[in-house]
């Protein structure tokens, strides 16, 4: 059995392994090193290609395609091609069903606060197993032009990524077959690739606006002696590149005066126009106008046009930078450098626009598609104990979580998190009335608790008797610094708390925490398939219970057929609940689903005409 070579004080890697750092971005993705003869960060590329991978993955009949191959099916074959899925990390779909007409494929609703999932023919996949199709695209590429084997990262993220965002992308990274050693920021990865905070006793501000193809967020960092302090953050989760196309798109839809309703309908039109306006786009960045011909029709644009259209989006991204500028009470004479990130800042009037409200120069020198893995590549050369002039913090060896339904691993702390560290999450009760929870703490990277080690266990009592999921009870961790695990219970609506203290590193070999190590990441498929089907069953579970209460109190109002074929929908869900088909599940419950929302609708309608009236609901 091959040994990880891990320093359990800091979490850093011994010389001997090649570490990658790698940009997840939500258009493209790409590996970058410390070239190992002249000790600057690359871009890993192969002769006359690009070192970006296209963010895409398509699903064939039979096989899985990513990156350039699969862009090609973006027009042929939208419904079974998935592209900007890093914008459905750790989201519900509450969370983008706004924005839902922008995906060409299936992002199931079902009105829930559950992580959203994606439905390519019969089969559902969530954000994290797409993503990791990605991942693992990334290694063996990586692994076919180095000639050696990787399995250690750092990959980056948004600032602004919340807790189950980064987790995520951890639980992406260990299903593609890959020890992810630190999540690191983007902008700090972009600091760090133009050798800012390499310098020991150097102090500066510095802003970092990135831009890319879908997101948006300007960063304001401090550095001192090597340590990144993030001081504000502001942005706009839907602003970047693709916004750009979907306004050059709109402009020629008016142009032609084609009908917005019977566009959207016809998906390989959406992304023939998606793709001919992120060309002009690029296009203008040299020219002064872009002209083709597009279903026969002859599309024009020039540079003025362009960015009339874009104004706005403009004008949005300087009003995040005086955001985050008040957020970290300073002037933007106080910026030193101004870092440009993401391929969208090559618009010129980005730069210029930044320029002049920064009153300064921009940092635009280094490739701003390549900026933030290049500097994941420093990053990865500090873990692996190659740059002696960082410090390296303490961090947690392994992961820190609690039990949540079903028997699975909700992490709240990731393991090579920097302590000290605070992480709160909240969670609700599962039946009415419920009186108290059972807070079950774990140490370790496996999926399911049984996997994983129990550093304790009580129960959180005094409850106000709510319904189900009406109480808020607040779950805190916090490690001190002397690597003490203090965990603080809340139910935020009556204010009762509670605490407890254990040592989450007691008792654990150094060969221990190498094979729990070792063994998430061997296990990591078998694992992620398990947590999807004991999602899908609680799932199942719930949609069950809820349904079969709604029938029972509003039978007066239905019509017999349809207490009937939801019956009937009950019954199906309930016989493939034991089976570990993840995919025949979720079928199932996309069923009663359609077939209870009508009804429910009506039924909801009828209780507020009944309100309106003046009378008691």
């Amino acid at each position: 059995m091959a040994k990880i070579g891990i320093n359990i004080s800091t979490g850093s890697l011994q010389k001997e392994e090649m570490i990658v750092g790698i940009d997840l971005g939500t258009t493209n993705s790409l590996v970058a090193i410390i070239h190992p003869e002249t000790g600057k960060p690359i871009a890993l590329k192969e002769h006359n290609t690009s070192s970006l991978v296209p963010s895409i993955v398509h699903f064939g009949q039979n096989n899985v395609t990513v990156g350039e191959q699969a862009k090609q099916f973006l027009i042929t074959e939208p419904q079974h091609t998935i592209f900007s899925v890093k914008r459905l990390m750790g989201k519900s779909y509450n969370d983008i069903k706004y924005n839902a007409s922008f995906f060409t494929y299936k992002v199931i609703d079902d009105d829930t606060e559950r992580l959203v999932k994606i439905q390519v023919g019969d089969k559902f996949y969530s954000p994290i197993e797409l993503s990791s199709f990605i991942l693992k695209e990334l290694k063996e590429r990586a692994e076919h032009i180095l000639k050696t084997s990787i399995k250690k990262a750092v990959i980056t993220v948004p600032a602004y990524f919340n807790d189950s965002q980064r987790q995520a992308t951890r639980d992406a990274g260990k299903l593609a077959g890959i020890d992810v050693l630190r999540i690191i920021n983007e902008p700090t990865a972009a600091s760090l690739a133009y050798g800012l905070g390499i310098q020991k006793n150097e102090e500066k501000i510095i802003a970092v606006y990135d831009l890319g193809g879908g997101t948006f967020d300007v960063s304001i960092l401090r550095i001192v002696n090597g340590i990144f302090e993030v001081l504000s953050t502001n942005g706009d989760t839907y602003l970047g590149g693709d916004d750009f196309d979907q306004a050059i798109v709109g402009f020629w839809l008016q142009q032609h005066k084609i009908v917005q309703e019977e566009y959207i309908q016809n998906k390989e039109l959406v992304q023939r126009f998606r793709l001919t306006a992120e060309t002009a786009k690029k296009h203008l960045s040299a020219h002064e106008k872009f002209s083709t011909d597009l279903d026969g029709k002859n599309i024009t644009i020039s540079k003025s046009e362009f960015e009339q259209l874009i104004q706005p989006f403009v004008i949005r991204s300087i009003e995040c930078c005086k955001t985050a500028l008040k957020d970290a009470a300073l002037d933007k004479t106080d910026i030193n450098e101004i870092i440009m990130v993401g391929g969208s800042t090559r618009v010129p009037l980005i730069k210029d626009s930044v320029s002049d409200f920064f009153g300064k120069r921009v940092h635009i020198e280094l490739d701003p598609d390549e900026v933030v893995a290049l500097g994941a590549a420093v990053q990865a050369d500090i873990l692996a104990g190659n740059n002696k002039d960082f410090l390296l913090l303490d961090v947690t060896p392994l992961s820190l979580g609690i039990e949540t339904m079903g028997g699975l691993m909700d992490v709240l702390i990731p393991r090579n998190s920097k302590i000290p560290t605070k992480i709160a999450r909240q969670y609700t009760t599962q039946k009415d009335g419920q009186a108290s929870i059972r807070i079950s703490v774990y140490q370790g990277e496996r999926d399911l608790v049984k996997d994983n080690r129990k550093l304790g266990e009580f129960n959180f009592s005094g409850i106000p008797g709510m319904p189900a999921g009406l109480p808020k009870v607040e779950v805190s961790f916090f490690i001190n610094a002397d690597g003490i695990l203090i965990i603080k219970t809340k139910e935020l609506r009556s204010g009762i708390e509670q605490s407890i203290e254990v040592k989450p590193q007691y008792g654990l070999t150094d060969e221990e925490v190498e094979k729990m190590l070792l063994d998430s990441i061997t296990h990591a498929e078998n694992d992620i398939k398990v947590r999807a089907v004991t999602e899908a069953k609680t799932e199942a579970r719930q949609i069950i219970d809820t349904t079969e209460n709604f029938v029972q109190k509003n039978r007066e109002y239905m019509k017999e057929e349809e207490i009937n074929s939801v019956g009937i929908a009950i019954d199906e869900l309930k016989e493939v609940m034991f089976t570990d088909d993840k995919d025949t599940i979720q079928k199932k419950i996309g069923i009663l689903n359609d077939i209870s929302r009508p009804f429910a609708e009506r039924v909801m309608d009828a209780a507020v005409s009944f309100a309106m009236k003046g009378k008691k609901v």
